[in-house]
């Protein structure tokens, strides 16, 4: 069997996409975060400017998860699209072989 001139790592691929929907997951839960350990940092100026960084940080969240979203739906299209073709591939190579044996095979030469 020859080597494929086209190799998509599939399962990578997949991985990607779920990764990036944890990664937006974990953005997004930045607030719980701090407040969770409010009670253990003590230091009221710092909580201040956790505070402060959480304001500012949403401002650029939502665009950040949109592109993680975009990104992982592309990721997912990919996967999606690469199977289908294979399978489809895969469907037509089997039924010209099912055609080529119907008819005798391509080759015979009577014996020869």
């Amino acid at each position: 069997m020859g080597k494929s001139d086209l190799a998509l790592p599939l399962t990578e691929l997949e991985d990607y996409g779920r990764r990036l929907r944890s990664l937006k997951t974990r953005l997004n839960h930045t607030k719980k975060l701090f407040e969770s350990y409010r009670d253990d940092i003590g230091d009221g100026s710092v909580n201040d400017a956790l505070d402060d960084f959480e304001s500012n940080w949403e401002d650029g969240r939502e665009d950040i998860t949109q592109q993680l979203d975009a990104l992982g739906s592309m990721s997912d299209a990919v996967v999606r699209e690469v199977k289908k073709l294979d399978d489809d591939l895969t469907k037509k190579v089997n039924d010209a072989v099912k055609t080529e044996d119907k008819r005798g095979g391509k080759g015979n030469s009577g014996g020869k």
